[in-house]
């Protein structure tokens, strides 16, 4: 169990450096999330467990942000016991205070959800403008939502919370 209650985490594989500084983040956020949302038994799961984010070989070293919301989703998801939305997508990174940043490329990023099948997709609200010039082939059957903060994200990812 972590030490005093403070978030623990612990990083290895093909992160860099900016990836290994958005897991804290997003564990930080993830905390916070949980003690505000969970019911009881659930809300200090990350005071009594340390986490281990594992990215193997094999998979894309990152130079910027941009998974911090995904990241913040999947530890929440652990904490609860269950998963998220299994045909949503998202993509943002997440500040100290839980702001949803903007990031690149979400042409290729839309395109990569669709053919994994996602129907839901969330951005951030920032990047709105550059969903909205995507053609229309790329946006038709979608269920996009843009998000301010993570509280967004979450409203989306666990409906039922």
């Amino acid at each position: 169990a972590a030490k005093g209650g403070a978030p623990s985490v612990k990083v290895t594989g093909q992160l860099g450096s900016v990836m290994k500084e958005s897991s804290q983040i997003a564990l930080l956020n993830a905390r916070r999330q949980a003690s505000a949302r969970f019911p009881e038994d659930r809300a200090k799961f990350f005071e009594e467990h340390d986490i281990h984010v594992h990215c193997p070989e094999g998979a894309t070293p990152k130079d910027g942000p941009s998974a911090g919301v995904t990241m913040t989703t999947a530890l929440l998801s652990l904490a609860l016991g269950r998963p998220a939305r299994a045909d949503l997508a998202m993509t943002g990174e997440v500040s100290l205070n839980g702001k949803v940043l903007p990031v690149g490329g979400i042409k290729e990023k839309t395109i990569a959800a669709r053919r994994a099948g996602c129907k839901a997709l969330i951005y951030p609200q920032a990047n709105q403008r550059d969903f909205d010039e995507l053609p229309e082939y790329l946006r038709e059957g979608l269920e996009v939502h843009f998000a301010t903060s993570y509280d967004d994200v979450f409203k989306v990812a666990f409906p039922e919370v």
